[in-house]
This record gives C-alpha cells, sequence and structure tokens, in this order.
C-alpha cells in the first residue's frame, strides 16, 4: 500500500536529496566522454610508484612499507621511466602495468596541487573546484567540471555520479544524477504507483520545485528504462569481451560508469569516488587490498569499453600523496605531490610523464615530502586541448591560471 506517509517520504527525497538531481537529457550524440576517479584520502604514490632503487627511498621506508626489486612479490618493473632509477609499481597492479605496457595509459608523478595544505577537506576542495588559492573559493563559482561542461555547450547535458552524492567538481551543474549502483534499477520510492501520483503532481506549474520534480521524474525513466526487460525484471549487465568486474567499491563503481556509457545517453561527464586511502597505520595489506582493487577494476573496465575507447578520457587523481618516511604505525602521513593515472585515445603512453623532483632532504616539499611538479591543472587542461575537443573551456575551467605543457600527446 502507498500511504501519505510514503508519498510525501518519496516526493521529498526527489526533490532534495543530493542523489538525485535534476535531470535533462538532451538528443543523444557522439562526443568525447570524460570519467574522473578521485581516491578519497590521499593515496601513498611512493607505495604504488617508485624508484626502488633509490638510496633515500630505502633508507627513510622499512622493506614492508616500500616497493621492492626482488623477494616473493617483487614491483613491476615500468619502461620509458627518468633515466638512472628503477621505477616500479605494486605487485598488485598487473592489469594497470598491461594497459601501462599496451600504452593505453601514462603515469604522471610528482603531480597534483600546488597549494600544500594537508587538510583532506582542503585539498579535496580546491582540486574539485579547479584552484589553488582557497580566497578564490568566494568568488569563483562552482566545481572545474561543471565549468568545463557549460563553456563546452554542456550546461544542459547531463552528468553521471557513480556514487551516493554529487561531488564538488559538479557543484553548480544542475542536471547531474548520482547512483552508485545500477543491479537494481533506478526507480521512484514506492515503485509505478508512486511515479505515477508524482507525475501528476508535478505535470502542471512552472515554479523551480516543479520543473526540478518533472526533469528528476524524465532522468529516471531513462536510465531505468534502459535496465528493464520487457517483463519489467532489471536485465543483468554482459560485460563485454572477458571483462569481469569484482563487487567492490572500484569494481560496482566503474562497471555502473561503463553501463551508462554503452547506453549511449550523450553523457559527457562522469565521476567516480574510491574512499579508504588515508593510510595512517597497518598500510601495507590496505594499500595492498586498495590498489587491486582499483588495477583490475580499470582492466576490466578498459576490456569492457574496448570499442567506445576511442572517446574516453580516464582520469584518476588523490588530493595529495603521503610522506616520503613512513611513521611508527607502519603507515604514512598526509604529504604533498602523488600520482596521476590518465587514460586517453592517442596518449604517449607506457611511459612516466613529468618531472622527476628526487627525493633527497634538499629536494623534498619542507624536507618531508614529495615536491609537486607538474600541476593537476595542467594535466586535465592538456586534455581539453586534446581528445576532449574542448580548448576554448579551459580558461573558465582554471581561471587565473596559465596551464604548462605536460607532454601527453604528441
Amino acid at each position: 500500500m502507498l500511504t501519505r506517509r510514503h508519498l510525501l517520504a518519496g516526493t521529498t527525497a526527489l526533490s532534495l536529496a543530493p542523489s538525485v538531481r535534476a535531470f535533462a537529457a538532451p538528443a543523444p550524440e557522439p562526443g568525447p566522454v570524460l570519467v574522473t576517479v578521485f581516491l578519497r584520502g590521499g593515496m601513498d604514490s611512493l607505495g604504488v610508484v617508485a624508484p626502488v632503487d633509490d638510496r633515500n627511498y630505502t633508507a627513510d621506508r622499512p622493506p614492508e612499507m616500500r616497493l621492492l626489486a626482488d623477494g616473493d612479490k617483487p614491483a613491476l618493473r615500468l619502461d620509458k621511466a627518468p633515466a638512472g632509477l628503477d621505477f616500479r609499481l605494486h605487485p598488485e597492479m598487473g592489469a594497470l602495468r598491461d594497459l601501462y605496457q599496451s600504452e593505453r595509459i601514462a603515469l604522471i608523478h610528482a603531480s597534483g596541487l600546488a597549494n600544500g595544505t594537508r587538510s583532506h577537506f582542503g585539498a579535496q576542495e580546491l582540486i574539485e573546484r579547479g584552484l589553488a588559492n582557497p580566497d578564490d573559493t568566494t568568488h569563483v563559482g562552482g566545481g572545474w567540471m561543471a565549468r568545463w561542461l557549460a563553456a563546452s555547450g554542456d550546461a544542459k547535458r547531463p552528468a553521471f555520479v557513480a556514487a551516493a552524492g554529487v561531488p564538488e567538481e559538479l557543484a553548480t551543474h544542475a542536471d547531474a544524477i548520482a547512483a552508485g549502483d545500477l543491479r537494481g534499477g533506478m526507480s521512484v520510492p514506492g515503485g509505478k504507483q508512486a511515479a505515477t501520483v508524482l507525475g501528476h503532481l508535478y505535470r502542471e506549474g512552472n515554479g523551480a520545485f516543479e520543473q526540478a520534480g518533472r526533469r528528476t521524474l524524465r532522468g529516471i525513466n531513462l536510465i531505468d528504462g534502459r535496465l528493464r526487460e520487457p517483463d519489467g525484471k532489471v536485465a543483468v549487465y554482459k560485460p563485454t569481451g572477458n571483462a569481469t568486474y569484482e563487487d567492490t567499491e572500484a569494481g560496482r563503481s566503474l562497471m555502473t560508469v561503463a553501463r551508462v556509457i554503452r547506453m549511449d545517453l550523450g553523457i559527457r561527464a562522469f565521476t567516480v569516488d574510491i574512499g579508504g586511502w588515508d593510510t595512517h597505520e597497518n598500510q601495507p595489506p590496505r594499500l595492498a587490498i586498495l590498489v587491486g582493487q582499483l588495477s583490475r577494476a580499470l582492466g576490466s573496465f578498459h576490456e569492457d569499453l574496448h570499442a567506445q575507447l576511442g572517446n574516453v578520457v580516464v582520469v584518476v587523481m588523490s588530493e595529495f600523496g603521503r610522506r616520503l618516511r613512513s611513521n611508527k604505525s607502519n603507515g604514512t602521513d598526509h604529504g604533498h605531490a602523488g600520482l596521476t593515472i590518465v587514460s586517453a585515445p592517442k596518449i604517449l603512453g607506457g611511459r612516466l610523464h613529468g618531472a622527476w623532483p628526487g627525493l633527497a632532504s634538499d629536494q623534498l616539499d619542507n624536507a618531508v615530502d614529495l615536491a609537486m611538479t607538474t600541476d593537476i591543472r595542467s594535466i586535465l587542461a592538456e586534455l581539453m586541448n586534446g581528445p576532449l575537443q574542448t580548448p576554448t573551456a579551459v580558461a573558465s575551467s582554471f581561471p587565473n591560471f596559465t596551464p604548462k605543457k605536460v607532454g601527453l600527446f604528441a
């Protein structure tokens, strides 16, 4: 039975909850797709990619806290890395190394935020807003991805968030919808009866509330309608090729994004959040699990979307890296520069990009952290100038910033 209480609860959830935003669907048009994957908590980039033979690296971390060249699980050697050092990838990231070896992805080390804050909230806000100065947040509106869509003429084009809520990078973009897992469908609370009642409720009126209600219902119907079989049951998603997604946060999220991309709804912007990267203690087993899940999810995503990869750009980032020196809890504390992973068509993949600053004390930021040599905004701007085909959007996406060449494309 649909009670008055259920109806009011469903109406409130549709209109106000961050997990369902107003959604206006344009006619599907082909175009480059951008997927950002944000690793919340600060990924230890030196536990993922590092020069295993650097004496500063070996001196400041015990064997269990660093990548090794030998032993039971040696780290994976990376070709086309900075000369004179043996850079390697975490041994649990075999799927990612395969993408690297096939030159589909590039790694940009010592990259990240120009501002040296070690605050999770502060660093995440600045990266998602596309800024370096906290004072700019008071007069620069929205997130960088929202500004990118607006400057590209896609302000009314929907964005999709594979998470429970809309992130700051899409702030001010009205047409965003969030759903972390589509395996159970995406229907109105209360089912068809509630949807019918809400349809009548929002059918007339031009107020903001009524318009948002109509757009939300259209968006839910658009997504949910593509998920269901003729008998009304949600179809089991079938990845292409040999792709197999694990039932992990990374696996579920990237499967959801792949599924919506394959629906061909004209959506250009996708975001994914993966938490758990704040490894102050007991880092080795925790990091091994996280990077393994991420690597396998990215491998499955690329296998699944093999036919669409000519139009797909993926950027994996974190708010900051972590300290070179490990702490007494077998973990690492908040640092500065980190690692950015980029997948894009025609990328100069299979190599480490960016200037390597070194790990000696006088080369570190504040003598303790990996120094930042590549601003994350320069990476994103180069993608806009290249495969995303939106060069005019760079200035408004990153105001008061002059990008520097990263060299991701010939």
